[in-house]
């Protein structure tokens, strides 16, 4: 058998494979008034990627817990509505087949919950080239807590030093830098580069087709893994 890889590549999907966040703040924002709540789509924008305790602690601060319980179920069913007409961001599928043909393993690190999940799976369709992947099962908090990050290398026995993060925003570059696994930065999720290079992005691309360049080239954090 061969020998398990010793580099990975983690990957975020909302926003980094699929084009998928303004989707989210859509929903949100029907969510919220559904349960009587109101909020800008800017600020709901700016919380996507946080764990959904978090993001509804930050966006309905004076809310009870029952408010805000409602607010995630309505969120569920809006974003059910968005989920055919879903699609992957250009380079998607490529930069996977790339990682995976050149020894690293491949890690969908999304801390979406399986109903989500299984919808990207199936647009990914990337099975061949997926080590392994993490959901909202495998921990209580999602980033910007490190937690999923973590289970990420875990699965596949790689360390922090050894591995490359991809995600859209800065919570993904913020979780990844707890553990201090550097992260890729792709704009497709509507977060620029200067903010994303302020939270410690160690490069940041347009899309993943761009990131997919690069690592043809021999540059960038994703071609330096040996």
């Amino acid at each position: 058998m061969p020998d398990a890889p010793s580099t990975a590549v983690l990957f975020d999907i909302d926003g980094t494979l699929a084009d998928s966040n303004y989707a989210h703040v859509d929903a949100w924002w029907r969510a919220f008034r559904a349960a009587g709540e109101s909020v800008d789509a800017w600020r709901i924008h700016r919380a996507i990627g946080m764990d959904s305790r978090r993001l509804l602690e930050e966006l309905l601060p004076d809310a009870s817990d029952e408010v805000r319980d409602t607010a995630k179920q309505f969120h569920t069913a809006y974003y059910s509505e968005h989920m055919p007409q879903l699609r992957l961001l250009p380079g998607a599928r490529e930069l996977l087949e790339a990682v995976a043909d050149a020894g690293h393993a491949v890690v969908l690190a999304t801390s979406a919950p399986e109903s989500e999940l299984s919808v990207l799976r199936e647009m990914l369709d990337a099975s061949a080239w997926v080590t392994a992947e993490t959901s909202s099962e495998d921990v209580e908090q999602a980033k910007p807590d490190p937690g999923i990050i973590q289970v990420a290398l875990d699965k596949v026995g790689v360390a922090a030093d050894r591995a490359v993060m991809v995600g859209d925003a800065m919570w993904d570059v913020e979780s990844s830098g707890k553990v201090g696994l550097p992260c890729v930065g792709v704009m497709t999720g509507g977060i620029g580069g200067d903010e994303l290079r302020g939270a410690g992005a160690a490069a940041v691309y347009d899309d993943a087709a761009a990131v997919l360049a690069a690592f043809r080239a021999g540059e960038g954090p994703i071609a330096a893994l040996a």
